[in-house]
């Protein structure tokens, strides 16, 4: 494994390692300087601190690092593949022919699986100028600070983090791991995923790993782990064969933790089913509390739970009851908040309660709770859910909440920031503080389970300004071919494009059946549905048209037509660039990406993004939609589906980094008007941005 794949994707960081012995000569100035302008095609340099740290290296040790470094950034921008769409002019090509020849063209391909042959015209030379984005000098001590952060993130992470981490363990020396492996790993399925990693790669024990499970569920997590299943357990896992060592572990993690019986009645047929693997019998003398829940289990003996008890209160409303029963789990009390308000006249007892344990109740939480309750007399029309789980999905219902109290909903907002900057104030202090507004923007990361991997992650629900250009092209590729050794067969992947006014109301779409626009300056590259080496498609839209034609919304998509999921394909990927001559350059110019999201998910439609051409925003979806049963999976199909989406994801209101950051402010340090006062700085370009999803969670939801 190569740690500068991982740091440079992660951070745009690079490891600079000074070999000994060997060539000493200094490094030729034409070495760097054509490194420097290949990688500038890329839309990347160096930062100063890696051009001399770079000039001290041999001709041998310069090539080895330029060589994986541009294999690094090539599949990072998508520029590892040949992009050859139908029309090898676009977009002039496609809005220059008739609509008989566009026709004929396509059912010459549909039958033949042939793309009309065509001579490439000379291009204009590229006359955008994008902004390179720099790569930094990091250090190995650094990385691993990183990674490490990241198994101490607050929330789930993505299955590309749980690569990265299982990477790095099978990578990392003595020395490393002491650096890695904190003393608490706060979210379980993290702490679960982590020590079955561990335990994969021999570097772990019951003493190591024990620290990090403290309940059934946990243990529960760890299975399902280890058979390389859910951790959330959102879904079932079919569980591996364990040896008689990993059996006895388990159940000697179970054995050491709480009310086991009734954490295990949460998830009693899996439970039913891992003890099939398990057999806690061949050690009931040995695992005695194991042996008695499993029984408990097996032959449905009667068992009061907490939860049951809460529900039964909640369906006879007897809400001292609830209170003094949800007050004994701090976290339960805060989630139940609301439907608890709803459920009586006294709001003020409910109020009281929650100040009584607000201080226990986890920051992530806390951070929820505040937001909601803080819009919670706000008329939203649509109430928005994000189902856990390792597929994006959203839900989104009409919102027929009855109102709350308004001095309710103000004392619990009040409480929870007194809480948080309570917390905040125990940390070290910031000294002078900038935060800047426009961070109002971005969410806060509370799950990233579910994220694509990205040139750029943010949060789902953040909105990012669009760069300069009146034109943005979006384009997908993909192929078919081999996934575990079974073919694909043919894989048709639609890019297409559809039009909202501010009222989300349909006014047009591209894609293969529109491949242009009569109204705007919208069009296709064409449509290709075979791609055995590979198959791209482009879609350029061209902004001002668009809203002086009463546009507004665009919802980007991608539809499986073949039915294929993304995550059974070799490889799909989406993005867009921002052009500002889009008929200069080559149709795919890596340098001015924007974005691109690899799409793996086990789904056949996705929306990687929804566009705000009013506000020049773009909304970060990253989301799964499920395809329609009664139509061909296109956008013409799923249109309810995507004005749902649409709607829900551009008045999503969650807690953004702003309010986060100000906090901490509040608590640690003294706001100041700018950057450069400022000890500490909170931004979307310097010091911490948006973009570090893994410091945020470790260091600022605590």
């Amino acid at each position: 494994m190569n740690i500068n794949t991982i740091y440079l994707r992660r951070t745009n960081h690079l490891i600079v390692e000074q070999g000994q012995g060997g060539e000493r000569e200094p490094l030729p100035k034409a070495y760097l300087a054509s490194a420097l302008k290949n990688i500038e095609a890329l839309g990347y340099t160096f930062s100063h601190a890696l051009l001399r740290a770079v000039k001290d290296l041999s001709k041998v040790q310069f090539e080895a690092l330029y060589q994986q470094l541009v294999a690094d950034l090539q599949v990072m921008v998508g520029a590892h593949v040949e992009f050859k769409p139908m029309y090898p002019d676009f977009p002039m090509q496609v809005m220059e022919h008739s609509d008989a020849e566009l026709y004929l063209n396509a059912i010459y391909h549909y039958l033949t699986l042939d793309v009309p042959a065509y001579g490439h015209a000379d291009r204009l030379p590229l006359e955008d100028e994008g902004n390179l984005k720099v790569i930094g000098l990091g250090s190995r001590a650094e990385f691993m600070s990183l990674i490490s952060r990241l198994i101490q993130a607050k929330g789930s992470i993505s299955d590309r983090d749980k690569q990265d981490i299982d990477d790095v363990i099978a990578f990392a020396g003595a020395d490393d791991m002491e650096v890695l492996l904190p003393d608490d790993i706060p979210f379980k399925e993290n702490a679960a995923f982590v020590a079955a990693s561990l335990m994969k790669h021999d570097k772990a024990n019951l003493e190591q790993i024990g620290r990090y499970f403290r309940t059934a569920t946990d243990v529960l997590r760890l299975a399902a782990a280890w058979s390389d299943g859910d951790v959330s357990l959102a879904e079932a896992t079919r569980f591996r064969k364990f040896k008689r060592c990993e059996r006895r572990l388990m159940l000697g993690l179970l054995e050491k933790c709480q009310s086991i019986t009734e954490d295990m009645l949460r998830y009693k047929e899996r439970w039913i089913r891992l003890g099939e693997i398990l057999h806690p019998s061949e050690y009931k003398h040995r695992f005695r509390r194991c042996e008695e829940a499993f029984d408990v289990l097996r032959n449905d003996k009667p068992f009061t739970t907490f939860n049951g008890s809460v529900e039964l209160a909640f369906q006879f409303r007897n809400v001292w009851t609830l209170i003094d029963l949800l007050m004994q789990r701090p976290g339960e009390l805060a989630r139940r908040l609301d439907h608890l308000l709803r459920s009586t006249e006294h709001t003020e007892y409910v109020v009281l309660a929650f100040g009584e344990v607000v201080k226990e109740v986890s920051t992530p939480v806390l951070l929820q709770v505040k937001n909601h309750f803080a819009r919670r007399r706000e008329r939203q029309q649509l109430r928005v859910f994000f189902p856990k789980g390792n597929v994006a999905k959203a839900f989104a219902l009409q919102n027929n909440l009855p109102e709350i109290d308004e001095e309710a909903c103000r004392d619990i907002v009040q409480l929870c920031e007194q809480a948080l900057i309570g917390r905040f104030s125990a940390l070290p202090p910031l000294g002078k503080v900038y935060v800047d507004k426009r961070l109002q923007s971005y969410l806060v990361p509370f799950s990233g389970r579910s994220a694509s991997k990205a040139l750029h992650t943010i949060v789902r629900g953040s909105r990012v300004p669009m760069a300069e250009g009146d034109t943005i092209r979006f384009f997908s590729w993909w192929k078919e071919g081999l996934v575990d050794g079974k073919p694909t067969g043919r894989v048709d992947i639609d890019l297409s494009a559809v039009m909202y006014d501010r009222d989300w109301q349909y006014v047009e779409h591209i894609s293969y059946t529109n491949l242009r626009s009569s109204k705007y300056r919208a069009v296709h590259s064409g449509d290709i549905v075979s791609a055995p080496q590979g198959a791209c498609e482009f879609i350029d839209l061209h902004i001002p048209s668009i809203v002086d034609y009463g546009g507004r919304y665009i919802v980007a998509t991608l539809h499986s037509f073949t039915s294929q999921p993304y995550c059974d394909l070799p490889e799909c990927f989406t993005g867009w660039m921002m052009r500002k001559k889009p008929g200069s350059g080559e149709i795919f110019e890596p340098g001015t990406v924007a974005n691109k999201i690899d799409v793996t998910a086990d789904t056949q439609i996705a929306i990687p993004v929804i566009l705000d051409l009013v506000e020049r925003t773009v909304i970060w979806t990253d989301l799964s939609l499920t395809r329609h049963p009664y139509y061909y999976n296109n956008v013409e199909g799923n249109q309810k589906g995507m004005v749902l989406m649409g709607k829900a994801m551009t008045t999503l209101r969650k807690p953004d980094l702003y309010d986060l950051f100000t906090l901490h402010a509040k608590a640690r340090g003294e706001l100041t008007e700018t950057p450069e006062e400022a000890d500490a700085v909170f931004s979307v370009e310097q010091g911490v941005t948006p973009y570090d999803i893994e410091e945020i969670m470790a260091e600022y939801m605590v």
